[in-house]
């Protein structure tokens, strides 16, 4: 009886240090991300890689891209109408509601905008320090693309390249390159075309996905910031 609860008891012993490696190869476990944008006139391609253990768990997304309508690059916004009739509107009072304020609103107000800023600063810094352990091992983004007039294609491209210049200087702020980015653009002055290759590689671990985690969760335990006011109530009537 004795030796087969030590066996059952080894057993057990063993089964928990398994575990206990694992979840220690699972927090240590380097995640490689690749992404990978194709855009070639009306052709789209968008993939998403992710691989970890030097390639022995591998995994693809392709998320397709939505094309823009060949009328033109329209959005289109759905209008929310209220319910009611157009005697009922014009027969409102057109001078509202009246409401007081004290000054005791004032310093709640006051107060209520300090306690969002504090969550937010909190909560960036928390993102931020996760952020930088990001390593970013290729960045590459190539564009050439023409609108078939010289003088128009010679301003496209220098807004192509500020705004690349912007976007490479705010991921190089918050996350580790570690890789000189690699970035062109060739302008067509004779010819309409619009072609675009990104290509980006980062990794992470995933110990440190879960202790940020962690983080937000603790930081936000309790709920939203505690508000003395209603959200505008100084503003709305």
């Amino acid at each position: 009886m004795i030796e087969r609860v030590w066996g059952y008891l080894n057993w057990l012993i063993i089964i928990l240090l398994l575990l206990f490696i694992l979840f220690f190869l699972i927090l240590f476990t380097k995640v490689t991300v690749t992404l990978d944008l194709n855009h070639v006139g009306d052709n789209d391609q968008f993939k998403v890689k992710f691989r970890a253990w030097f390639g022995l768990l591998r995994y693809t997304i392709n998320i397709p891209l939505v094309k823009i309508d060949d009328d033109g690059p329209n959005l289109i916004v759905k209008e929310e109408q209220k319910v009611g009739s157009e005697n009922a509107i014009h027969n409102a009072n057109p001078k509202g509601k009246e409401k007081k304020v004290t000054p005791e609103d004032v310093l709640n107000g006051i107060r209520d905008i300090k306690e969002i800023i504090e969550h937010i600063v909190g909560l960036h810094k928390i993102i931020r320090r996760f952020l930088k352990k990001i390593k970013i091992k290729k960045l590459e983004w190539h564009s050439q693309f023409g609108v078939g007039d010289a003088a128009h294609t010679g301003l496209l491209t220098g807004a192509a390249w500020a705004i690349k210049g912007s976007v490479i200087g705010i991921i190089s702020q918050y996350l580790r390159l570690i890789a000189k980015p690699v970035v062109t653009i060739t302008p067509e002055f004779n010819q309409y075309c619009s072609r675009t290759k990104l290509q980006c590689i980062f990794q992470f671990r995933i110990g440190q996905t879960i202790l940020a985690g962690i983080q937000i969760i603790k930081y936000w335990k309790g709920g939203i910031p505690k508000l003395k006011n209603k959200p505008f109530s100084l503003f709305t009537n």
